[in-house]
Formats: structure tokens, sequence, C-alpha cells
């Protein structure tokens, strides 16, 4: 029998931690070991459970979630940790992913996106919901300024025309649509695509969002 992954959850709200068991045990690959309705000894909780995702409110009495992932981000951690919020706020999100949460969630989309977050953050991905992931998306068409002389990480530097074609692939241009808009082939512009999903290791246009945010590419 195969071990089941072990989730902790914490929010102040007793109602919505059942909601979220409720919702977990539909799944048989997960439990929940246990859980914490504020901040304090969260990390000492989560360890003693053995947990290998924690699931945490932003907003919690005597200890909110950016002071437990300041306090995270001291230490290697066994486990991966998921943000609960009631706000879709991009800052937010930059905040919480810089300080080393893998996903981010919002209390209204808790219900629906609990186990596909559970599955993607365990398998190593990031993941955000799909408020999110539109937000993230949107924000791209208002972010063109200084786009020659963005330095992504060290050594690895994007040209103009590869940030034009992330812009693009992220507002869920097509090929043709890209090809027609920037006056090249279909052809080049798979061969910019793979190029850059490569040059920046990345699968998908949201990764190439999240990267964005990550390094700056975009700003709030």
């Amino acid at each position: 029998m195969t071990e089941k992954i072990k989730v902790y959850l914490a929010d102040d709200h007793q109602m919505l931690i059942e909601g979220m068991k409720a919702v977990i045990k539909t799944n048989e690959d997960f439990e929940v070991v246990g859980y914490s309705l504020n901040g304090m000894r969260l990390i000492e909780e989560v360890v003693k459970a053995k947990a290998d995702i924690l699931v945490m409110d932003i907003n919690m009495p005597e200890k909110d979630g950016i002071e437990v992932l300041k306090e995270l981000s001291s230490y290697e951690t066994p486990f991966k940790v998921i943000v609960l919020s009631s706000y879709d706020d991009l800052k937010l999100v930059k905040e919480v992913i810089k300080l080393g949460a893998r996903g981010y969630l919002t209390k209204q989309s808790v219900g629906d996106s609990i186990i596909e977050a559970l599955i993607e953050v365990h398998n190593g991905e990031e993941y955000f919901c799909k408020i999110m992931q539109e937000k993230i998306l949107a924000s791209f068409s208002h972010n063109t300024q200084n786009i020659n002389q963005v330095k992504i990480v060290p050594q690895i530097y994007l040209t103009e025309r590869e940030l034009v074609i992330i812009k693009l692939i992220a507002l869920e241009y097509s090929g043709k649509m890209i090809s027609e808009k920037l006056f090249i082939s279909t052809n080049t512009v798979e061969t910019h695509r793979k190029n850059l999903l490569k040059k920046l290791n990345l699968k998908s246009s949201i990764g190439l969002a999240k990267y964005a945010i990550k390094n700056n590419l975009i700003h709030f």
C-alpha cells in the first residue's frame, strides 16, 4: 500500500478547516494529519506531525503567515507550503513566492482547487488558482517599460524579441497570431518558443508568468 501524502492545515476559521478536511478526504492519496488555528509554534507542530505539505492562511492571530514564511526561510524544512488568502493581490503573491511558498489559493477557490494544488506542489511544481493565473497573465499587458534592459538571472539575458514573444505567449496568442503581429514565420515563432523554454527551464506560459514574477520582469 502506498503511503499517503500528509497535509497540515492552518487557518483561524474552524469552519474552513473542516471544509478543507472534507474535500481532501475525497482523495485517497492525501490525509490531514493535523491543524492549527493560529501561527504560534506552527512550524514545530507541522514537523512533529511529519507533514509533507502545509496549507496556511496568511492572516492568523498571534503570528501571521508572512512571519511564518520568514522564519521558514532561515532554515531547511521537510515540508512545502501552499498559502491561503482572502486576497487576490499580486503584490502579496510576489512576496510569498519570494519567501518560499510553492502555491497560492484564494479562499473563494479553495474548494475547487485544493486537490489540484496539493498534487502539483507534491510533484515539485508551483500552483496558482485560476483567479491568480488570470491576474498574472493580464499583468503582462501593462508592463512593457525597459524591455531592452531586463536581466533575468546572472548570465541569462533575454533579447527584446524574446521578451515580446514571452509577453504574447503569456497573453495566449497562438503561434499564427504571433507570426502575423511580428511579421515572422510560424516556424520562427516555434523556434523562439522552444529556445525560451530551454533557456529558462520552463514548461508552459504559466511557467513564464511565474518566472516573471520571481525575477521582477513585471512590476505591480
